[in-house]
């Protein structure tokens, strides 16, 4: 089974980008063959200011940092950046081609940005077909996504399929595997965690700073002697993520019993957070004294992709006519 997964540079990792998603992509890297790509190419449609390129890059950088700290290892997967596969751009043509204009104006992202009145650039209305291609272009079988991705991975079977009715098998179809974990971290205010609402609390964070926008998450105002109920409680559901079983069954007991102050349980969130990030952080610091060393692993892994994005660019070259079989 081939797996592919790509992570836009647009921001420092939230617990809920790991625990929602970045967790699963590096359980999956066992797997018989597995490419992560940094896209930045995507990233264009967002990172747009003054600093956009100095900006871009330094983001780009940071998301490989990020992604080796918490565990991608690249003697299993394939870790690259993007652009450094430039076949992918051709083989994004060679769909365009042949895309239907209706098919791109039901994509979620381009109907959103619509609905509220503001103008979206090719970018946006092609950057399903740029999926594709990044999908397509290494034979993979599966790609973990959240449940708001779903659709650009029917997108993309729709355009292979199309592609292969008309030229002949060329295109593996992909499926879609859902991260089910990717709803369920609360941020500070217990909504969902996203950078949009501005309720994260980044993986990588000063520990001290981490502490304080611990103890600034939201709750009720229920008295200290009452019983409360732990699974609904999104202080409890932060705590599980980063504590042992039998820590969890401790604080579960507690919640039930009652007569606890929630500060005494943000003390302890703090604490288990700090325990098990202590490691990727510790790792990241070396990796980060060590900038050649993470060039070299992209370099690696960019020509790996590309060797096999140039197998397949030319099978659908040859398949419709571009070059000779």
């Amino acid at each position: 089974m081939r797996v592919l997964s790509g992570i836009q540079p647009t921001g420092r990792p939230h617990w809920g980008n790991y625990f929602g998603a970045i967790r699963q992509y590096i359980q999956l890297q066992s797997e018989e063959k597995a490419y992560y790509f940094i896209a930045n190419l995507h990233a264009l449609t967002t990172i747009d200011d003054r600093q956009g390129a100095n900006r871009l890059e330094q983001l780009t950088f940071d998301a490989a940092l990020d992604l080796l700290a918490l565990g991608l290892d690249p003697n299993q997967a394939t870790l690259f950046v993007q652009s450094d596969v430039p076949e992918v751009s051709e083989l994004c043509w060679i769909l365009m081609a042949r895309t239907p204009m209706g098919l791109l104006e039901r994509c979620h992202a381009y109907k959103e940005k619509k609905s509220k009145g503001l103008s979206a650039d090719v970018g946006l209305f092609t950057y399903p077909v740029l999926m594709a291609a990044d999908i397509l272009a290494y034979d993979a079988d599966v790609v973990p996504v959240g449940e708001d991705q779903v659709q650009h991975i029917e997108v993309c079977r729709d355009l292979a399929a199309s592609f292969n009715h008309r030229f002949g098998d060329t295109f593996v179809l992909p499926k879609a595997k859902v991260l089910e974990d990717a709803a369920r971290v609360p941020g500070t205010d217990g909504e969902k965690m996203s950078k949009s609402y501005g309720n994260t609390i980044e993986v990588f964070e000063d520990p001290a700073a981490m502490r304080k926008k611990v103890k600034r998450i939201k709750m009720d105002s229920r008295p200290m002697e009452e019983p409360k109920a732990p699974d609904s409680d999104h202080l409890y559901q932060l705590f599980c993520l980063f504590a042992t079983p039998e820590e969890r069954d401790e604080l579960a007991a507690l919640y039930r019993r009652g007569g606890f102050g929630y500060g005494q349980v943000k003390e302890q969130l703090a604490d288990v957070a700090d325990r098990f990030l202590a490691g990727p952080r510790e790792k990241r610091a070396e990796l980060e004294a060590h900038p050649d060393r993470v060039r070299e692993i992209l370099a690696a892994g960019a020509a790996s992709a590309r060797a096999k994005a140039t197998e397949v660019l030319r099978r659908a070259q040859e398949a419709c006519g571009l070059r000779p079989a």
